[in-house]
């Protein structure tokens, strides 16, 4: 079996890459090692730029985004019983979407299926082979049965654990990673949101986050130890502290219900560099993670596939590997900026267990510029709407 390009991995950055490439003419294969009703079940971020969205629709996958996306023009900052807001649009003139990334990989796969472009699920990579050359290979399982592809580009976009960074020889990666001494307890219920725009809250009990996915399902996130299992959270307590959490007139406001969607998640800053070795190339997850704190997960995956997308139409065109040989840099400057703004975003809403009395007063001091600064509103602002491509 040949093809132009293998991607692993069908998360929105794997798919949207695959859909961009298609629409140029670059023949793709999608590989992936879960079945496609797990890929769509995970519960993840859904803060859209403006820039992933001109992307989705640029891959022929927006109408539903348009016609449910809610747009956001501010978010606002709770602290000490009072939320102070960032208006996202009078300060950069741009503004966000909120729309779930579970429901941006379904257009996605629903579009590469109208397509007919080939994604093979369950299918277990189990060798990236001979990167170094022109002609690198491919093998994976699928249902007891090997086998292989030659291509002209690997692109990994298999995540954080997936088999594509770890494919690359010993030697040739440089990591960079900060863990957090707390995580993220989310939770998932068809109610309507507590507040129109997203709310995060700096609270001595720890953060919160109020959320939604649409005008009648929300999300809300609370701090919590690392070592605490979601089993010991009932929906009744996650309740209870998230009442405990943020400012009294949204207390008395929430809608309660069971939850659809619980689970705890750590927090980690992370970076690979270079994001290529030879013809394999990195995108997303695979190549770095941020806390969610600043909604840039998707939106770095979406920017990699952006800069990878380019070059390799290039590539495929022309012959010239001007692109590619630029990719990883190019894709790394936006990377750490984004790096920068969501580990500031974590250590100025959280509360760390080893927080000496003088760096919560940092904390405090922090906040209180942030709240009276136009200056530093605008810089928040135009980091959280999209830094240019």
């Amino acid at each position: 079996m040949r093809t132009q390009c293998v991607i692993i991995g069908s998360g929105p950055a794997g798919l949207l890459l695959g859909q961009l490439l298609n629409r140029a003419g670059v023949d793709t294969i999608v590989l992936e090692r879960k079945s496609l009703d797990y890929v769509l079940g995970r519960i993840r971020a859904g803060v859209l730029e403006q820039g992933a969205v001109a992307l989705i629709e640029g891959a022929g996958a927006g109408a539903r985004m348009r016609a449910h996306g809610l747009t956001h023009d501010g978010v606002e900052i709770a602290f000490a019983g009072a939320r102070h807001r960032i208006d996202f649009k009078s300060l950069t003139g741009k503004t966000v979407m909120v729309y779930g990334q579970t429901e941006v990989t379904r257009d996605l796969a629903d579009a590469r299926a109208q397509c007919c472009a080939p994604s093979v699920y369950e299918a277990e990579v189990v060798g990236i082979l001979d990167i170094a050359t022109a002609h690198p290979r491919v093998r994976y399982v699928k249902d007891g049965t090997s086998h292989e592809i030659e291509c002209d580009i690997v692109a990994g976009c298999d995540g954080f654990h997936g088999v594509s960074r770890q494919s690359i020889p010993d030697g040739m990666l440089t990591s960079y990673e900060r863990l957090y001494p707390f995580g993220w307890l989310g939770l998932l219920v068809d109610q309507p949101p507590v507040a129109h725009e997203l709310v995060y809250v700096n609270h001595a009990r720890g953060f919160a986050l109020c959320s939604q996915r649409s005008p009648t399902r929300a999300r809300y996130y609370l701090q919590c130890r690392l070592e605490e299992h979601v089993e010991a959270w009932s929906d009744a307590r996650f309740w209870d502290e998230l009442r405990a959490r943020i400012c009294p007139d949204l207390a008395r406001t929430l809608k309660t219900g069971p939850a659809i969607e619980k689970s705890i998640a750590p927090l980690r800053s992370f970076v690979a560099e270079p994001m290529r070795c030879g013809r394999l190339f990195l995108a997303g997850d695979a190549a770095h993670i941020v806390p969610p704190t600043g909604a840039k997960g998707l939106n770095l995956a979406a920017s990699d596939v952006a800069y990878l997308s380019q070059a390799l139409i290039d590539f495929f065109r022309t012959g010239r590997q001007d692109a590619l040989d630029g990719y990883s840099a190019r894709a790394l400057r936006r990377v750490w900026k984004a790096e920068r703004f969501s580990w500031w975003m974590t250590q100025l809403l959280h509360r760390f267990p080893d927080a000496s009395a003088f760096e919560q007063k940092m904390q405090e001091a922090e906040l209180s510029y942030l709240f009276q600064s136009r200056a530093a509103q605008t810089m928040l602002a135009e980091n959280y709407v999209g830094l240019p491509y």
